[in-house]
């Protein structure tokens, strides 16, 4: 897959001081704004059909019980499209028409309705239903993982997926709020948030988890081989399940497109200071250790030449 061309504007910013890292940070999601539909749309229809012709037990998994909510989730998605961008989504009775190359036939029974529904958009869509243990994970189309495995997190609780998080394991204050954020959401007061990585490529598919990871995958600060990742990330409840939709939206930007943004300076400085404020376990856990110092460094030069 070619790698995309640097960005002057990146979409999402959290790192310049308007999140805090590893904290929930969710904000009002207004539904006009649900789904980022962009010129990259194309990419990441493409890079899903590959995917899940090459393999689709990595990137898709369902439980039996999570059909209602996923047949809830596609009505949802394929009613909200055409009224978000009625100039890209065209319907016709079963029939969403995306592009000259895609159109998802909505009702085909062969194909899972969570994968039809995920055809559609560039984010990846999670099902999360409620059980006596807790949230789980019940059924996925996860074709841009950052850094996490779907086989791994599969029908598990939500405590015990984010047991790796510093600070957000089973038992921990943020794991206990997070239950309570899902048993609260309403439906009509759904939810969203940002979080940020850095990665040596600008891949969208990373399924290796943080201990599968070798010595390749650290940045290296060079021009083209570092890499901001941005995940937008919402919540809403499906009203009539009561199962929650999980969306994710990958954006990746080279860290040089800070250089020719009209605020590179704030922002070279914002990401610098978050860096430094990482403690060791957080540094750790985003797989900066090795680097963290020539980050800085990196950024200290890009607040100067901005």
């Amino acid at each position: 897959m070619p790698s995309r061309e640097a960005l002057a504007h990146p979409v999402h910013t959290p790192y310049d001081g308007s999140s805090k890292p590893f904290s929930i940070g969710l904000k009002p999601l207004d539904l006009t704004a649900w789904f980022e539909i962009d010129q990259d749309l194309g990419r990441y229809q493409g890079e899903k059909e590959r995917l899940w012709a090459d393999n689709r037990h990595q990137v898709y998994a369902q439980t039996e019980g999570s059909l209602p909510a996923q047949n809830e989730a596609l009505r949802l998605i394929s009613r909200q499209l055409p009224i978000q961008r009625p100039d890209i989504y065209q319907r016709a009775g079963e029939l969403m028409r995306v592009s000259e190359r895609v159109t998802v036939d909505l009702a085909d029974d062969a194909s899972p309705p969570l994968w039809r529904a995920a055809r559609l958009v560039p984010d990846d869509l999670v099902i999360m239903q409620k059980h006596d243990d807790g949230w789980r994970l019940t059924a996925a189309s996860l074709s841009f993982p950052s850094s996490w495995s779907l086989r791994e997190k599969f029908d598990r609780p939500i405590q015990d997926i984010h047991e790796t998080v510093p600070a957000f394991g089973r038992g921990t204050r943020n794991a206990m709020l997070i239950d309570r954020i899902f048993d609260n959401l309403q439906p009509d007061h759904p939810v969203w948030r940002l979080n940020w990585s850095i990665y040596p490529d600008d891949r969208l598919h990373h399924p290796k988890t943080k201990t599968e990871r070798g010595s390749d995958f650290v940045p290296q600060v060079e021009p083209g081989s570092t890499f901001i990742r941005v995940e937008k990330q919402t919540l809403h409840r499906l009203p009539q399940t009561g199962a929650i939709l999980f969306t994710i939206r990958i954006y990746v930007d080279p860290l040089t497109a800070l250089l020719d943004h009209g605020e590179g300076e704030r922002l070279a400085r914002g990401l610098r200071q978050q860096l430094e404020a990482l403690d060791a376990e957080q540094i750790d856990y985003k797989g900066l250790a090795p680097r963290r110092a020539a980050l800085i460094a990196a950024l200290s030069r890009i607040e100067q030449s901005s």
